[in-house]
């Protein structure tokens, strides 16, 4: 049955900012398909914990701040210890600062390039050892943005690093397709979480931004359940360096 292929029951996924928005989203989904869920957060994520306990799925609550490198290594020490092995990653903790381009501060550039590549890529280097260790393979997904495909207005930073996660989706794809271990991204469009609070608060960017999506709303973070299931599982087994826009159809106007 085709359906078994989206199941990943006994899977133990890996996913970081998820306290909130999309990070949640995907690691309850990730949960209610059958994995074994960790989360990876600087502070206690607590809404995402009540949720996972009132629906008895296992889920491990594990404390990182990916502005240095220097929790990557205790973070899988901790889920082997606990579940065992690892099958899925999901690259979801990312920052954003804004300011005009001709103000914007080395430590604003700094910070965010850290957490949303730097980090990224060697949480990821550490996973594909472990993947290749195991002999299963595993998958491993970016999540992108518009600004991976678009140059953006006073984030700087926030472009560059999110251009570079697509990139490096393929560069890894390339080294890593051999192990059975498939890289892709996920780039959302226009979608209401607290990253874009400000945005939605602007009147005027607010109305331009809805204007040019066809399907005339801003996502939600359920919109990226299901392609986070999908990309985890099975189904995904010969989509290599993708990177899939969840935008409403922004990106086709």
């Amino acid at each position: 049955m085709i359906l078994d292929a989206f199941n990943l029951q006994g899977k133990v996924a890996m996913v970081t900012g998820c306290n909130t928005g999309l990070g949640q989203s995907m690691a309850l989904a990730l949960a209610e398909a059958g994995c074994k869920v960790v989360g990876v957060n600087r502070s206690s994520p607590i809404e995402t914990l009540e949720k996972m306990n009132a629906a008895e799925h296992d889920f491990l609550d594990l404390r990182a701040d990916l502005v240095t490198q220097d929790d990557i290594p205790q973070l899988i020490e901790k889920t082997l210890a606990h579940f065992g092995q690892i099958d899925i990653l999901i690259n979801n903790a990312g920052i954003i600062r804004r300011e005009d381009a001709v103000d914007f501060s080395e430590q604003d550039w700094d910070d965010v390039m850290n957490v949303n590549s730097k980090s990224l890529f060697f949480l990821s280097q550490v996973v594909a050892k472990q993947f290749i260790k195991q002999g299963k393979g595993g998958k491993i997904i970016n999540i992108a943005s518009m600004l991976s495909f678009q140059g953006g207005i006073r984030v700087p930073s926030y472009t560059a690093s999110k251009s570079a996660v697509m990139g490096l989706t393929k560069a890894m794809a390339n080294e890593w397709a051999k192990y059975n271990i498939n890289v892709n991204a996920i780039a959302p469009g226009y979608m209401a979480t607290n990253n874009t609070a400000a945005l939605q608060a602007d009147e005027a960017r607010n109305a331009s931004i809805l204007e040019r999506i066809p399907a005339e709303r801003w996502g939600t973070p359920e919109d990226i359940a299901g392609p986070c299931v999908f990309l985890a599982s099975e189904a995904a087994n010969y989509i290599n360096g993708y990177t899939l826009a969840v935008d409403g159809g922004w990106l086709a106007r």
